[in-house]
């Protein structure tokens, strides 16, 4: 066979394979944008989902919240948030138009119905609410078919998400088999198209080809094996070579999108992941302590370039402190004002580094200002913290992807802090006198039979002082009530500060007071009773420029188990107070034993 028709054929065949590698790779192409069109879909399903249960949740915080604090705000919004809410079938057809298939749909109406459920449940809360049956409002929105309705909404909502995840994943694998086959369908006739290109070149063309045409080979071997840092060559002839040169270079640059892809995807799961459980850690938080650990764990984990501090508003200071700290920021933990701080000036993240001018903060060292970002933490519109995260890698601030990280953190964190904060305002309220600080009679019986035990445990006795305001209703009637809040915070103050270390004071009721003395016998109470009485008649009491007099006051003594058993220690000590009343008041009386109901110890 003539050379000239060897060549011509070696030309046909090369323009073959050539115009076929050219197909296999642009089908690859579209596998791969198959694939990523599936990653996209995905994602916007799991926004859509993750809105489904946000609203949800919304809906639910702010009822309870309403339920539990009677705030008309908290209806407000409620009443907005639903509003904002479209019917079922709107809500359904955003999904159906994105593409979502009818069992999905099927699964995610049946969640949005008893969400409904829940819907007429919050608004029976409300409706109860307004009618003052608060105790109603808060059985409905707390009791256990609330939150087994609550609960099934989750199960239905997270099995939609199962379900287009299980789709979604089986598409994705179904478009990198395909894209793989092409791929390998397209090296294979790559390779052989490089074989008769050699050929050619042993017989025509050696001199001219043989150096390119090996530097592809190395290429196309180098992007079988995945290796999508190798360069192609970049060659200006326009021919085969050339052709191939292109399809090569469009081929690692669909690789390396595609290794992009995957890695942004791998890591966005495994920062979603860790949120997810940080949320969950911060939800399980017993005292604000238990939070900041939380934070101080996982803020290097989602931001690993990025050091923080933590900061809480001290209410009585008015400042903002320092809470928790992670990968040694640079400047001060010094406490500083809140309008030291833009970010909580404004109520938004603030970011002076980058390309915008902007102001840095106070607080802020200089040298690491460009690269600080500043986020407050806020809830129900009030801002209770602030994190403020340092770019350690760069001299500017955190890249996008990073900053909608640190906004969900930021969310989670203050709503977390928010609910501690305001479940330990309400233990306050429960156990605590609001005017005088004094604990109050919720928590007397729990704190009597503690002692009790301790005492019988350790063989020693429990003294309880009454202690009654003499002429309480003569002094607020002449003086006002103003006075008479006066008085009772001035005695309770004498009342806690003569048994602080030892005992425990009680507002027992009106202008009477209970002291438990833990480990005094009937001699040593009846000492710190002497110096309660001294202390009281010694206060210098002044209400609007007017002496209140001589303030006294009539205590019973009864001791545990000398005068008393314990379930009646209250009771005797009632009794002997009453007798100190009887017998005159400012004075002290003590039961003697179980049988004698008191005896009278002069006042002083």
């Amino acid at each position: 066979m003539r050379i000239a028709t060897i060549t011509n054929w070696a030309y046909g065949a090369t323009v073959c394979l050539t115009i076929a590698a050219g197909i296999a790779m642009v089908l690859a192409s579209n596998a791969d944008r198959v694939e990523r069109e599936a990653v996209i879909q995905r994602d916007r399903f799991d926004a859509l989902a993750f809105e489904v249960e946000s609203d949800e949740a919304q809906l639910t915080d702010q009822a309870r919240l309403y339920a539990v604090t009677g705030n008309p705000s908290h209806e407000i919004v409620y009443n907005h948030a639903l509003a904002a809410l479209g019917p079922v079938e709107q809500r359904v057809a955003r999904l159906k138009d994105n593409g979502a298939k009818e069992e999905e749909l099927r699964s995610l109406a049946e969640g949005l119905r008893w969400a409904e459920t829940l819907q007429d449940e919050q608004k029976a809360a409300i409706a109860a609410m307004k009618t003052g049956d608060d105790a109603t409002a808060r059985r409905i929105v707390f009791g256990a078919e609330y939150e087994r309705e609550l609960e099934r909404v989750h199960f239905l909502l997270g099995r939609f998400r199962y379900m287009l995840d299980q789709r979604s994943d089986r598409t994705i694998e179904d478009a990198s088999m395909a894209s793989q086959r092409l791929r390998t369908v397209s090296e294979v006739m790559v390779g052989v198209t490089a074989l008769l290109f050699l050929f050619v070149l042993g017989f025509v063309l050696k001199r001219r080809i043989l150096k390119p045409v090996t530097t592809l080979s190395d290429v196309v071997n180098r992007l079988a094996d995945q290796d999508y840092a190798v360069e192609p060559p970049q060659l200006s002839q326009i021919d085969e070579i050339g052709d191939m040169a292109h399809a090569i270079r469009i081929f690692r640059e669909n690789g390396i999108e595609r290794q992009r892809l995957e890695r942004e995807r791998d890591a966005d799961w495994h920062v979603r992941d860790l949120l997810s459980r940080m949320t969950q850690r911060l939800q399980g938080c017993e005292s604000v302590a238990d939070l900041f650990e939380v934070v101080r764990l996982f803020a290097p984990k989602i931001a690993p370039n990025l050091a923080g501090r933590l900061y809480t508003l001290d209410d009585r200071l008015g400042m903002m402190a320092c809470a928790s700290e992670w990968q040694s920021p640079h400047g001060s933990d010094a406490a500083f004002t809140p309008d030291d701080c833009w970010a909580l000036r404004r109520g938004q993240a603030h970011m002076p580094g980058g390309d915008i001018v902007d102001v840095p903060c106070k607080h802020v060292t200089p040298d690491a200002a460009s690269a600080t970002v500043c986020v407050p933490l806020t809830a129900q519109g009030e801002t209770i913290g602030l994190l403020v995260l340092e770019n350690l890698a760069e001299t500017h601030g955190p890249g996008e992807n990073i900053q909608a990280y640190i906004e969900l953190m930021s969310e989670t964190v203050g709503l977390a802090l928010a609910n501690l904060k305001l479940r330990d305002a309400l233990h306050e309220k429960a156990l605590f006198d609001a005017l005088t600080g004094l604990r109050n009679r919720h928590e007397l019986a729990d704190t009597l039979r503690r002692h009790v035990a301790q005492a019988d445990a350790a063989r020693t006795q429990l003294s309880c002082l009454m202690v009654d305001i003499d002429h309480f209703k003569l002094l607020n009637d002449r003086y006002g009530h103003d006075a008479g809040d006066l008085t009772i915070r001035s005695v309770a103050g004498v009342l806690d500060n003569a048994v602080r270390e030892e005992g425990v004071a009680f507002r027992y009721g009106g202008e009477e007071f209970l002291l438990l003395l833990p480990g005094f016998d009937e001699e040593r109470a009846l000492e710190r009773a002497r110096l309660i009485q001294e202390r009281i008649a010694g206060m210098t009491l002044v209400h609007d420029g007017a002496s209140l007099g001589r303030v006294t006051v009539s205590m019973g003594l009864a001791t545990y188990p000398a005068h008393v058993p314990a379930h009646a220690l209250i009771a005797k000590a009632d009794a002997a107070l009453l007798r100190a009343k009887e017998e005159g008041r400012d004075r002290v009386v003590a039961a003697v034993d179980r049988r004698d109901p008191g005896q009278a110890v002069p006042a002083g």
